[in-house]
């Protein structure tokens, strides 16, 4: 009887605890609303054809050649977002890019907000996003090696259940004119994707 009117005494004490704890303006938790599932387009594993875009002469004159990649997604965050980790190769398999990915719906703003780690850059950064018209458009802003600032603008689109297109743009100008970077066409291999 003593361990029932403990227990019935910390919950009914634990919401003023966690109060406490936390804070005035602390909202309640609820279930992550529809839109918090926008990105799960991305659910699962992709196969990857990246086309980097010329940036230099040689690369206009020569061309760029193509890369491979693997792109998996998963559910997280209780239902309000989704992690994703995306690898590209070389044609010969070599290591070029792995970004670790966690997206998350901001049911205020409407927006997406996203944090990523380049692993092989030692990097992270952010980007926040919507979907518009049947296309997820994220925006982030950075600084390259020699310290000039650029915006970043990536599009996917033409998503169906088995295939989707993203474009990556930049800006040097604050917007006014952008450059695009890169393709990459995925195509859908497995619903659901190995850890």
């Amino acid at each position: 009887m003593r361990v029932r009117s403990t227990i019935a005494a910390l919950l009914f004490l634990a919401p003023a605890v966690l109060a406490a704890q936390h804070g005035p303006g602390v909202p309640p938790v609820r279930a992550a609303p529809a839109e918090a599932r926008q990105f799960d387009f991305l659910l699962g594993q992709w196969e990857l054809a990246v086309k980097p875009q010329a940036r230099t002469l040689a690369g206009r004159i020569h061309g760029v050649p193509e890369m491979l990649g693997t792109w998996k997604a998963w559910r997280a965050l209780d239902g309000w977002g989704i992690t994703d980790e995306l690898r590209i190769t070389d044609a010969s398999g070599n290591p070029r890019v792995l970004s670790y990915s966690v997206r998350m719906y901001d049911a205020v703003t409407r927006r997406w907000t996203t944090s990523a780690a380049d692993v092989y850059r030692n990097a992270f950064s952010s980007a926040t996003g919507e979907l518009r018209d049947g296309r997820m458009t994220t925006r982030s802003s950075g600084t390259d090696p020699d310290g000039k600032a650029y915006l970043t603008r990536s599009r996917y689109a033409g998503i169906t259940p088995t295939m989707f297109r993203y474009e990556q743009e930049r800006s040097v100008d604050d917007g006014k004119t952008w450059t695009r970077t890169l393709v990459i066409e995925a195509r859908r291999v497995a619903a659901v994707a190995p850890r």
